[in-house]
């Protein structure tokens, strides 16, 4: 037995990770299935729980399809809600279509916060320190200036917080992507990579414990009981560790069964990998073991490792074919079963590309401890980002403005 492993190593060292993908893989279809059992049971309207909501988001300049996304959000079927906007300046591109939104729904409370002050590394957490004052609700829900949402999407949220054991809810999402080949990989890895593993640590760890920016919901009251946003604003991973805080205060992070939409640019190769480094640093520093342990995701590029190392013998394309078919299924399934992205149609063949574009840049995220960020490079360490640069000085504290209801 000695001999054969000494003989036959350098197929066994590919071979490894190549059964523990499949292993993976169909521990993801066990993950859609118990998720599939949580939308199962969350229709009923005894469910309901619809307190008023106070809906946050920093906002800067604006992304494709920007109007039609801050409009999802004006109309909720909720009783009682607000929206209060985050900006930087006065004039922020995106101060005219806010505006527009006021026009265009006057009995909806939209409200603008000009978040000038510079608290921190963190940008958005910098801003939602700015705009949670200005909250009128208990209830509060953060989520990105570029997310699009369904009309029971607030419903969704809040139903989980009828129990008190419950303090944050979070939602998977799904990106539509621009025409270049680099914004549809992106939008692949998040419907078929991100959203598996999400799916797959839940089932593994018991439940969630951790969160996602596209939508943070928490009552106020579980915000200042975890340390408040004042210790997170240096935070690369903000919306990870808020979640890790809630968890490992004893209450129970939950994921919505609704999902929602982001939107990708028309990345370059090179903004790609700069947008790519720093979501896989930022991990790598919230979830070493995780992140290390995330080697076997990439299951098409070791069974194609392992088949051309076993030189094409038989069972290394079986395994091959396993390997691609369980993949292309799993993906197919997450994406248009679970987060209903159209677009896993038109670019499931890509998946082989992005495997492998994805385990190079996995390879490449060891490689130092940088990321770039709003065209700011900062040094990342423990978690936290350290600005390569100083900072520009704070300007005038934050002043509001309101619209109000008619």
């Amino acid at each position: 037995m000695l001999s054969f492993l000494l003989h036959y190593w350098y197929e066994l060292v590919p071979l490894v990770p190549t059964l523990a993908g499949v292993g993976y893989q169909v521990l993801v279809f066990v993950a859609v299935w118990q998720f599939s059992r949580l939308r199962a049971n969350g229709t009923p309207s005894s469910n309901e729980f619809t307190p008023p909501v106070s809906l946050l988001k920093p906002v800067k300049g604006y992304d494709p399809g920007a109007y039609e996304s801050f409009r999802s959000h004006c109309v909720q079927d909720y009783p009682e809600y607000e929206i209060v906007f985050g900006l930087s300046r006065t004039d922020d591109d995106a101060a005219p279509l806010i505006e527009q939104l006021r026009r265009e729904f006057p009995h909806i409370e939209i409200r603008v916060v000009v978040c000038s002050q510079l608290l921190g590394m963190n940008p958005k957490v910098a801003k939602v320190m700015q705009l949670a004052p200005a909250a009128r609700y208990e209830h509060l829900v953060i989520n990105d200036g570029d997310i699009r949402v369904e009309k029971d999407y607030l419903r969704h949220l809040m139903r989980p917080f009828k129990s008190k054991e419950v303090g944050l809810v979070t939602c998977l999402y799904s990106a539509s992507a621009d025409k270049s080949l680099c914004s549809r990989l992106e939008a692949l890895c998040l419907s078929t990579d991100f959203a598996a593993g999400v799916l797959a640590s839940r089932t593994l760890e018991g439940g969630l414990h951790f969160g996602f920016g596209a939508t943070l919901a928490l009552p106020r009251t579980i915000l200042q009981n975890v340390g408040d946003l004042e210790s997170l604003v240096n935070y690369l991973s903000d919306d990870y560790e808020l979640g890790c805080r809630i968890s490992h205060a004893g209450f129970k992070v939950e994921l919505a069964d609704q999902s929602v939409q982001t939107y990708l640019p028309p990345y370059t190769w090179s903004e790609f990998f700069t947008h790519q480094m720093r979501l896989m640093r930022g991990v790598r520093d919230s979830r070493p073991w995780g992140y290390l342990g995330s080697t076997i995701t990439y299951v098409i590029p070791w069974a194609m490792i392992t088949a051309l190392i076993a030189g094409g013998a038989p069972w290394s394309l079986l395994l091959l074919a396993i390997a691609c078919g369980l993949r292309f299924s799993s993906a197919t399934l997450v994406a248009a079963g679970v987060l209903r992205d159209r677009q896993i149609w038109r670019d499931l063949w890509l998946l082989p590309l992005r495997d492998w574009a994805a385990a190079i840049m996995w390879v490449a995220s060891f490689a130092g401890h940088t990321v770039i960020w709003r065209d700011h490079e900062y040094i990342l360490q423990d978690g936290k980002l350290l600005s390569k640069a100083p900072a520009a000085g704070d300007s005038q504290p934050p002043v509001s403005f309101s619209s109000p209801k008619q």
